[in-house]
């Protein structure tokens, strides 16, 4: 079945960084689209970036552009968020995801605190 599992998590100072890591199995990898999605406590999971099968296109939400980068190495099945220049709005668990046979998969979540 499909599984992902984060880590890389944990509580940062404001400014500083940290890279997420998702290892994904149960489905073919290198054939599909993975985001990040991030959700903070009374808040809507939002989505953060997403990355394309080859990893040759990227997307971001406004907020994280120019800071987070995503990243995928298909060989291994990883995904990986770097976080630069993180900021307590950015506080939230993260969550790995894809949509594969009509149906959406959502890891266990890593946590995000940035706060000094």
């Amino acid at each position: 079945q499909v599984q992902f599992v984060e880590s890389g998590g944990g509580l940062v100072q404001p400014g500083g960084s940290l890279r997420l890591s998702c290892a994904a199995s149960g489905f073919p990898f290198s054939a599909y689209y993975m985001n990040w999605y991030r959700q903070a406590p009374g808040k809507q999971r939002e989505l953060v970036a997403g990355i394309s099968s080859a990893g040759d296109i990227t997307n971001y939400a406004d907020s994280v552009k120019g800071r987070f980068t995503i990243s995928r190495d298909n060989a291994r099945q990883w995904v990986y968020l770097q976080m630069n220049s993180l900021k307590p709005e950015d506080t939230a668990q993260y969550y790995c995801n894809t949509y594969y046979k009509e149906r959406e998969y959502w890891g266990q979540g890593t946590q995000v605190t940035v706060s000094v």
